[in-house]
């Protein structure tokens, strides 16, 4: 059951990223409907992701975190540690941002969805590949041994 929820986590990112792409690309094509379809939907997989992540590390992990093993070149952990770092910080504001681009975009507040969405949406795609990174780096290039 440990291993299970990684694995889980790294997919709800990755379609997370996915969606992201797929709504920017929609508005681009000024496609409103479709675009609002799929970042809802972004939104609702992000959700689950966060619960899941909650989930195992809080009644699974019991607040254990999995370090990073000593073994990778030093020039490889202090990646990771960048990564990770700048992931974990940048991941407590997609909440509020994604939440205020929603509002605004349900209000048909143009101009202010616009504005959240364009700081939103880079933040939020950084935070989604770097979740992918963070475990490929964690758990299937440098698995604990």
């Amino acid at each position: 059951m440990d291993q299970f929820f990684p694995h889980l986590n790294a997919s709800l990112n990755a379609l997370a990223t996915v969606l992201l792409v797929a709504g920017w690309w929609l508005i681009k094509r000024r496609q409103e409907r479709a675009h609002r379809a799929v970042m809802l939907t972004c939104f609702g997989v992000s959700c689950v992701f966060l619960a899941s992540y909650l989930y195992y590390h809080i009644v699974v992990k019991q607040g254990v975190s999995t370090r990073f093993p000593e073994y990778p070149p030093v020039g490889i952990r202090y990646f990771y540690y960048a990564v990770l770092l700048s992931h974990i910080v940048l991941a407590a504001a997609v909440p509020v941002l994604a939440i205020l681009a929603i509002w605004f975009g349900w209000r048909d507040q143009r101009s202010k969805h616009r504005r959240v969405a364009r700081i939103a949406w880079p933040i939020w795609m950084y935070v989604s590949v770097t979740g992918v990174v963070v475990y490929l780096m964690l758990y299937q290039l440098y698995p604990p041994q």
